[in-house]
């Protein structure tokens, strides 16, 4: 399959992709002549034209959009988003995360797919508490950690 990564992929998210996602061509939209800033609405057909099935995007909002709807649902592609809107070094870490995660099984499914879907990689929760689990052995001891020695 041929993957359109939208402009509002992270470059550090493209080495990625490209990284663990293989059998498959990875094409990011700034890689391509003439295509930085084309409006959503036209980005559906004109990527059908140039002979891609799926557009990987992290424009969640682009489906709140009647016109942007209208020309994903006619132009027959798959569309797969990571909604992600955390910024820096976690930002990118949770896009990489989530979209290695989901990426690949995502694929294989549309390769075998009989109609156009759309497909939404769930995040993996920002928090740290939800990240990391930091136990203190002295005050909560693991099972068989060893006793501190009585002196």
């Amino acid at each position: 399959m041929r993957l359109l990564l939208d402009e509002n992929v992270s470059r550090p998210l493209h080495q990625a992709i490209v990284a663990f996602v293989l059998g498959h061509e990875i094409v990011h939209l700034l890689d391509l002549d003439r295509w930085s800033g084309t409006r959503d609405e036209n980005l559906y057909p004109r990527a059908v034209a140039e002979g891609f099935h799926v557009i990987l995007t992290n424009d969640a909002r682009q489906m709140q959009r009647p016109r942007e709807v209208e020309a994903i649902a006619a132009s027959g592609l798959h569309r797969i988003e990571y909604p992600h809107k955390h910024p820096g070094m976690i930002g990118i870490g949770l896009a990489i995360a989530t979209v290695a995660a989901g990426l690949p099984a995502a694929l294989n499914l549309l390769t075998d797919a009989d109609g156009q879907r759309l497909v939404t990689l769930r995040g993996i929760d920002p928090t740290p508490a939800s990240r990391l689990r930091i136990v203190d052995p002295a005050a909560t001891p693991p099972k068989y950690w060893p006793k501190p020695s009585q002196e």
